[in-house]
């Protein structure tokens, strides 16, 4: 597992934006909700939304929920004053805060607004034991929220890259759970079309690919070539998947290597040299791959120039010393 995580080390992937609950206001509630609303509702909202900081809307929320405990409008408070204290610059601040709303609203229902919104500034603070622990409560609740989902997913690979296989069995968990939600079409009701789509096109391939990525640190093998390849299906462009597939086989053709050493003169050790070279001539594409998506690509630089080593050996090993085509072979890989 070191040894891929030393890989991947030097490949961080985007944040996931916009993973938590979005934003709300109490006017647009009103206007929506009005014949479910009372008018005592309504002034209470405005109040909140009128409050000139976020202590005011605080106390206004806290009076809300006191007086109307029953409110149909109740999470869209809770909802609202979590996103006011979600701007916070402070992350400490900021996480008192959100944990001191759950000791204020403390209905089941207000913990699940606010708990997404804490798990994400737990994330923020580096603080990932407490923002595994509440996504799990969350998730063992609403286990088709798809944005905490993927976060945590995301989360969990960023750790095992930097050696903390701590949250590898959840990524796993909560990364299938991720794909089924997407690929049965499930659109959560919260998602316009323009972000479903952006979990689609972008989120799909880099849940597979970290799956993949994780396979391959835990040594299921095969799992980690039917994801990496799923991966790579979905999204051609992105190197990364090309260098953990390459590493995959890679490891395949050292095992070859090191078999062909034993062996003594005759057909078997001939056959198994032939084996290897067919695996070190498709580590080599693979490379050539991964470094032709990766020229020019700042977030890829240090990997690019590390691959490019590995690749400029092994091309020359196959090519008599020369390295002669070795460009036009990254050219082909190269984005227009």
């Amino acid at each position: 597992m070191m040894k891929v995580a030393a890989v991947c080390a030097c490949v961080a992937v985007s944040g996931l934006a916009g993973s938590a609950t979005s934003g709300f206001s109490p006017y647009a509630v009103q206007a929506k909700d009005q014949g479910k609303a009372s008018e005592g509702e309504q002034k209470a909202l405005a109040k909140i939304e009128s409050s000139p900081d976020v202590a005011a809307k605080l106390a206004a929320a806290g009076e809300f929920v006191k007086k109307f405990p029953k409110s149909t409008l109740r999470s869209k408070v809770v909802s609202y004053v979590a996103q006011e204290v979600n701007k916070i610059p402070d992350g400490s601040q900021r996480i008192i805060q959100l944990e001191g709303l759950l000791t204020v609203f403390k209905e089941p229902a207000d913990a699940e607004v606010i708990s997404p919104v804490l798990v994400d500034s737990y994330f923020s603070a580096s603080r990932w034991d407490d923002a595994f622990r509440v996504a799990s409560a969350y998730l063992a609740k609403n286990p088709n929220d798809l944005a905490v989902l993927t976060q945590v997913t995301i989360e969990g690979v960023e750790q095992a890259k930097k050696s903390n296989p701590k949250f590898v069995p959840q990524s796993q968990q909560y990364g299938v759970k991720a794909i089924e939600v997407i690929e049965a079409g499930k659109k959560p009701d919260t998602f316009d079309d323009a972000r479903w789509a952006e979990y689609q096109t972008r989120w799909l391939p880099t849940l597979y690919q970290s799956l993949g990525m994780l396979s391959l640190m835990t040594g299921n093998k095969a799992d980690a070539r039917a994801k990496l390849d799923k991966a790579v299906s979905l999204n051609a462009s992105e190197p990364f998947s090309y260098v953990l597939l390459g590493t995959l086989v890679n490891e395949e053709y050292q095992q070859l290597a090191q078999q062909h050493k034993t062996l003594s003169p005759g057909p078997l050790r001939d056959a198994v040299l032939k084996q290897a070279h067919g695996k070190l001539d498709e580590v080599i594409e693979l490379y050539a791959h991964a470094v032709g998506l990766s020229e020019g690509n700042a977030a890829y630089q240090q990997l690019h120039d590390q691959l490019f080593q590995d690749l400029e050996a092994y091309y020359k090993y196959r090519h008599n010393g020369s390295t002669e085509g070795l460009q036009q072979l990254i050219g082909k890989y190269k984005k227009l």
